[in-house]
């Protein structure tokens, strides 16, 4: 039966259609285009971490970093932790979105640098959700083969996958994504270290497979692929681009109260760097158990090793279980990014070029069918792709492009579109040029652009005419009003794209100083990214400590992670 007994396909038939069902059921809920594509800013600390961490979480992501592991070790982890370092920087990013009220981050570009630019990251931002729904339902197609001995042939399970969370995603939005991902969130947590116990067993304990294997195989650094450079470049890179990846806007800006916006992205995030750890020693364990079940290990072959451990390792059921759970994590984030992107395509072209009168219902439907497009873009990128990491290299080049202009456009009022537009340019065309011609390494080509753009936007940004003022005026007004204080922006005069729910955050209780005997008001609404470059002016413990005891917290576990990853590795 395809690889497969009666009892797996039972799972993988309830499982899918329960999730299927969920979706759909959800689009009693859908009354309007904020509905679909924010949750109407609806979403509790549980749906934002779900969403974080299910959106976030996708099946090319136990391949690639298993894939790797099992030829790299341990330092394959790095292919999804490259992230980590950037993770306590969504605790001071999120409320910035939520304070924007934007719906997408081409809004963000069209009210702070103009609408040409806006056009330019809508046509990059669809093109990302292609490549990374690409790059998913590869993943899922590998997976799957290699679980079911080839029986399943990857092709055949894009399009399978595709079908399923097309149906549910364009019926349900964003709502949809949000409670499909607490559901299968918890699963896929569970199921990242299912396959560990039964590797173990196999292979006589931890022991056998640490005394067999090499000494840099249990290294988070290792002598090829990667290396410590790959790896510090990777993380500058990816804290560069991460403020712009497309879906970002919704993980960050859904929540209904700006500490429900930090923890569902902090903290959701950080269940996946859990997950990853899981990833990688599932790969460690396939370079010492594929060779004695007759598998090589090459790097053609290696990303086939989770599903082939899969299929080895677990009892009939549970094979079942973990395809399922595989097809729902890639269909609960296509179908997030398919709602993103229709996002993008509704709001910063259709309603702002095509038919700026269109009704509410008009831009529900334009944003289902392009939604339906995009999907269509992703499947074509999944046939091109020639390996998983292949498409996540790419990925990670093309948000970089513009990740400096959304840094310095919140720092420093100065930056400018001319700028902003000079310095994706220059480090596109240095990507382009240092890949295609010169044949750098990923490594060598991000030591290169990086810098070349970081002093581009500025030298530009300096000799070209500033930003109109009220543009900046708006801008950073929107910033500095707390969520659920509206009011004051619309006395102003401020555009709100998408109030929403917008539940205010809880004021400190009036306290008494028994030394002074006077009553204060302990407010810290400050955003410290924001007011970088003033901190002279505006320091003030109560402002900031908010800020800055989440990055605390958040930081403090990305050093327990490492050391906990350095300890199960011995």
């Amino acid at each position: 039966m395809l690889g497969l007994t009666g009892l797996d396909w039972a799972v993988i038939a309830i499982y899918l259609l329960s999730i299927t069902a969920i979706g759909v059921w959800t689009i009693r809920k859908i009354r309007s285009a904020g509905d679909y594509f924010m949750g109407n800013r609806g979403f509790g600390k549980v749906l934002m971490i779900a969403q974080a961490f299910g959106v976030g979480t996708h099946t090319d992501q136990p391949v690639s970093v298993s894939g790797a592991a099992s030829t790299t070790g341990l330092a394959g982890i790095w292919y999804q932790w490259l992230w980590m370092f950037t993770t306590p920087f969504f605790w001071i990013i999120s409320p910035i979105y939520r304070r924007l009220r934007y719906v997408t981050m081409a809004d963000f570009y069209e009210e702070r640098y103009g609408k040409g630019l806006a056009i330019a990251y809508t046509i990059v931002g669809m093109l990302f959700f292609s490549m990374q729904m690409g790059v998913m339902l590869k993943g899922t197609g590998v997976t799957i083969e290699g679980l079911t001995g080839g029986a399943m042939p990857e092709k055949a399970t894009i399009l399978v996958a595709t079908a399923l969370f097309v149906t549910y995603g364009v019926a349900g939005g964003l709502v949809a994504a949000a409670i499909t991902d607490l559901i299968q969130g918890v699963l896929i947590l569970v199921l990242s270290f299912m396959m560990v116990p039964f590797a173990l067993n196999a292979a006589g304990g931890y022991h056998a497979i640490r005394t067999a294997l090499p000494e840099s195989m249990f290294s988070l650094v290792a002598p090829v692929e990667v290396t410590g450079f790959f790896i510090a470049m990777a993380v500058l890179n990816g804290l560069v681009g991460i403020v712009v990846q497309p879906h970002h806007m919704a993980i960050g800006g859904a929540g209904k109260s700006e500490i429900a916006s930090r923890a569902g992205w902090t903290y959701g995030t950080f269940l996946k760097r859990i997950a990853t750890m899981g990833w990688a020693f599932t790969g460690i364990f396939a370079a010492f158990l594929l060779p004695l079940w007759g598998y090589e290990l090459t790097q053609e072959t290696r990303e086939f090793s989770f599903g082939i451990m899969a299929r080895e390792l677990l009892p009939t059921g549970f094979v079942g279980l973990m395809l399922a759970a595989m097809l729902a994590a890639v269909m609960s984030t296509c179908d997030a990014f398919m709602v993103h992107g229709s996002a993008l395509f509704t709001q910063n072209i259709y309603k702002s070029y095509m038919k700026p009168e269109a009704t509410d219902k008009d831009r529900l439907r334009v944003a289902r069918i392009s939604g339906a497009v995009i999907v269509a873009g992703g499947l074509l990128f999944a046939y091109g792709f020639e390996s998983v990491i292949q498409g996540i290299v790419e990925a990670w080049k093309v948000t970089a492009y513009l990740g400096l202009a959304f840094w310095l456009g919140i720092i420093w009022k100065r930056t400018n579109r001319w700028g902003a537009i000079s310095s994706a340019v220059v480090m596109a065309t240095a990507a382009i040029v240092t890949t295609s011609v010169l044949h750098w390494s990923l490594p060598n080509q991000i030591a290169l652009y990086i810098p070349l753009g970081l002093v581009t936007i500025i030298v530009v940004s300096m000799l070209t005419p500033p930003e109109p003022e009220k543009k900046l005026r708006d801008f950073y007004l929107l910033l500095d009003t707390p969520v659920g204080e509206e009011q004051r922006l619309k006395d102003a005069g401020v555009e709100i794209k998408l109030e929403g729910k917008s539940l205010a955050k809880k004021k400190s209780e009036l306290k008494k100083s028994a030394i002074e005997g006077v009553f204060e008001q302990e407010v810290d609404d400050g955003l410290i990214l924001v007011d970088l470059l003033h901190l002279k002016e505006r320091w003030s413990w109560k402002r900031y400590r908010t800020d800055i005891l989440g990055w605390l917290v958040a930081a403090g576990l990305v050093g327990l992670l490492i050391l906990l990853a350095k300890v199960l590795a011995g």
